[in-house]
C-alpha cells in the first residue's frame, strides 16, 4: 500500500500537468473500484477547472472551480500515467495493461491522465460542503507545524497498545505505513512491541524528529517501490536502496557499533523489522 511519500510523489509529478488546467473529457470505464464511484463524477468533473493538487493522508484531493473536490486514493496497485503530444516521448511501462485504465481524465492541452488500478483497491470519489468520511478522522500531518513533539506525546499518552500499532493509527498521525513506522522506529532507537504510553518525551521527541527525517528522505527519492509503485514518468522510487531494518531479517545492522542482527517479527498481522540490541 503506497504510503505518504508515495501517494507526494505522484501528486508532485501529476501537478504540472492538471493545476490549473480545465478537464474537457472524462472516460469512465467502470462504475466502482474499492466502492462505487459518484454517479455524476462524469458531469460534475467535465469542464472542471482544477485549482489545486494536495495530499491529505495518502489521498490525493484536486479541488476544482465548483463546490467540490476529486479524491483519489491508489490503493495496493493503482499508478496514474500522464500521456500526451506536448509532453514528448514518454514512458510506458509495457507491464501495466490498458483494460486495467479506469478514469481517463483529458486536458485541454490534449494531456491525458490514467488511473490503472490492477487490483482495484484504490478509490474514485467526490469530497463536497464539509468533510468526507474517509478524511474525517485524520490526524495532523508529519510536517504540519501543529504536529509538535508535546502533541505526540500526548496523544500517546496512557495507551498500552504497541508503539509500532500507535504509529499506524492514521488518528494519532496521518500518512504513515508499515514500511516508514518501522523505519523511524529504529532511527529513534525505539522497539517496536514497547508500550506507546511507557515511552518518555525525550525519546518521543526523538522519535517526533525521525518520522519527519525518513519521510524527507524517501519523498526526495521518489518513494519505495517493492512492488507496484511507480512515479507518474513511470520511474521506480529508489529508498528502497536505503532501509535501515524493513525487509532486512538476518542481516547485519546498519548503526555505528551496534553488531546487532535485524530480526523480523508480526504485530497484528504485520511484519516488523528491527534490531534487538539497540532498539529499546
Amino acid at each position: 500500500m503506497p504510503e505518504l511519500p508515495e501517494v507526494e510523489t505522484v501528486r508532485r509529478g501529476l501537478a504540472p500537468h492538471l493545476v490549473g488546467r480545465r478537464i474537457v473529457r472524462v472516460d469512465q470505464r467502470r462504475p466502482d473500484l474499492r466502492w462505487p464511484m459518484p454517479p455524476d463524477l462524469v458531469q460534475v468533473l467535465t469542464g472542471a477547472l482544477v485549482t489545486d493538487l494536495r495530499r491529505r493522508s495518502k489521498y490525493i484531493l484536486a479541488d476544482l472551480d465548483r463546490d467540490a473536490s476529486l479524491l483519489l486514493h491508489l490503493g495496493m496497485s493503482g499508478r496514474i500515467r500522464i500521456e500526451g503530444e506536448a509532453l514528448g516521448r514518454f514512458h510506458h511501462d509495457p507491464s501495466i495493461l490498458t483494460r486495467h485504465d479506469h478514469l481517463v481524465l483529458t486536458t485541454e492541452d490534449g494531456t491525458t491522465i490514467t488511473l490503472n488500478d490492477a487490483r482495484r483497491f484504490g478509490a474514485v470519489d467526490l469530497v463536497r460542503e464539509g468533510s468526507h468520511r474517509l478524511l474525517a478522522a485524520l490526524g495532523p500531518e508529519p510536517f504540519d507545524e501543529d504536529f509538535t513533539p508535546a502533541r505526540l506525546v500526548s496523544a500517546l499518552a496512557g495507551k498500552k497498545a504497541p508503539i509500532k500499532a500507535a504509529l499506524l493509527d492514521q488518528r494519532i498521525v496521518a500518512g504513515l505505513g508499515n514500511i516508514y513506522v518501522c523505519e523511524a522506529l529504529f532511527r529513534a532507537g525505539i522497539h517496536p512491541t514497547r508500550a506507546s504510553g511507557r515511552i518518555g518525551p525525550e525519546r518521543i521527541a526523538r522519535l517526533h524528529v525521525a518520522i519527519r527525517e525518513v519521510l524527507l528522505l524517501a519523498i526526495e527519492a521518489g518513494g519505495s517501490s517493492l512492488r507496484d509503485h511507480r512515479q507518474t514518468s513511470g520511474e521506480l522510487g529508489y529508498f528502497q536502496h536505503s532501509f535501515r531494518v524493513y525487509g532486512r531479517e538476518g542481516q547485519p545492522c546498519l548503526r555505528d557499533g551496534c553488531g546487532g542482527t535485524v530480526r523480523r517479527i508480526v504485530q497484528s498481522g504485520r511484519s516488523t523489522w528491527y534490531c534487538p540490541d539497540c532498539q529499546r
